[in-house]
């Protein structure tokens, strides 16, 4: 299966090592953001959900139409409009972007995340409330007559819609969480299911839960993992630019709220304990960078050279990660860095892959074992 890479699109560069500059908002930016991604290969870009942010529905629009293949993943929390609304809105901007619309599930942040916009629903029912938002997103998605719905969160009456995704069934639909409220709620409705870069043996494991999980819904999800490469000619080039982050990272106000932030997201719990046991996972995945910041989303990274970092990607395709999620300290710089080395060497030894696991041919069957082919005319 081709690996499918995801970026990112802001209408404001910024980063752990880099504060935000200039205007809070600026379509330029966006714009900019949007075409370096497109350029060096990347097939979607992730707009975030910031509850201090812009609209991430206006940011998609904008981000579709000063791009022409690039793919959107949207990130939306259930709970602050109606299911229904919300899917005629996706299905309006699917159709807009020619079809290039996926949305990324998120039950919802921290406590108090969630308490500025007046949401006050506790952690594992923000989980069963999202399982029910979407449930009635695909009905409104794909039945054609009006229904009527009650549930433990949402009741409507007559519910239909006229505008579709342009893709069929519907839009794709990503999501993740490292607690067994998200699992168990997310399992019935993803296409894919997104993991932050835990070491292979962690990544194998929960994989494997997501899978059972889904199974019983009879739904076989693939999965996406989220890293943060640190590149450099040479290996040690690299380790030594990934140290300067962590020192610039320690003297930030990152580190700051680190020390204050109480960690509530179970993926972020996850990403901790693999930091303190040891600083180097596999390969390079290099995990003090997830400390530092107190792990808020992805934040472990992989170090070395780009044929390094390459091997240890391809590792979590081989895994089932058949999407992988990748942004740099130095945004836009590390993107176009990525086109030009990193992304056409995986999507080589991705492809080499999936030749060998292709089953032979007939024709290659029979010559490998020396036995003819036949091949049978119609009667003339």
């Amino acid at each position: 299966m081709p690996v499918e890479f995801i970026g990112w699109t802001s209408p404001q560069v910024s980063s752990e090592i880099m504060p935000a500059t200039g205007p809070v908002f600026s379509s330029e930016v966006l714009a900019h953001t949007a075409r370096v991604h497109e350029a060096a290969g990347f097939d979607r870009v992730l707009i975030g959900y910031f509850t201090h942010g812009a609209d991430g529905f206006m940011i998609g629009a904008h981000t579709a139409a000063v791009t022409e293949r690039l793919g959107l993943l949207l990130a939306h929390r259930p709970g602050f409009i109606a299911p229904t609304l919300a899917a005629r809105k996706l299905a309006t901007l699917d159709q807009l972007s020619g079809g290039r619309l996926a949305l990324h599930v998120i039950a919802g942040g921290g406590d108090a995340d969630q308490a500025c916009d007046g949401d006050f629903v506790d952690h594992d029912a923000r989980y069963r409330r999202g399982d029910e938002y979407v449930h009635l997103m695909r009905r409104m998605w794909t039945e054609t007559q009006p229904f009527d719905h009650e549930g433990e969160f949402y009741r409507a009456l007559g519910a239909h819609s006229t505008i579709r995704c342009r893709q069929e069934p519907h839009i794709p639909l990503y999501g993740g969480g490292g607690s067994d409220a998200a699992v168990d709620s997310l399992a019935p409705h993803l296409d894919t299911y997104m993991l932050w870069g835990e070491p292979l043996a962690d990544t194998r494991v929960f994989m494997a839960r997501v899978r059972d999980a889904a199974a019983q819904w009879g739904r076989t999800p693939t999965f996406s993992v989220s890293t943060r490469p640190i590149l450099a000619d040479t290996e040690d080039a690299a380790w030594e630019r990934a140290h300067r982050i962590l020192d610039q990272i320690r003297q930030s106000q990152w580190a700051q709220a680190a020390s204050k932030r109480r960690v509530e997201n179970v993926g972020s719990q996850r990403l901790l304990d693999v930091a303190n046991r040891r600083d180097v996972h596999d390969t390079c995945l290099f995990t003090p960078l997830a400390t530092a910041t107190g792990a808020p989303g992805n934040s472990t990274a992989l170090v070395g050279t780009p044929q390094t970092v390459a091997d240890a990607l391809v590792a979590y395709y081989e895994l089932g990660a058949t999407k992988l999620l990748i942004r740099g300290y130095d945004p836009l710089n590390d993107a176009e860095d990525y086109g030009r080395e990193l992304i056409p060497l995986v999507r080589e030894r991705v492809a080499a892959i999936d030749r060998r696991r292709q089953p032979p041919s007939a024709s290659q069957a029979s010559a490998a074992t020396g036995s003819p082919t036949i091949s049978i005319a119609g009667e003339r």
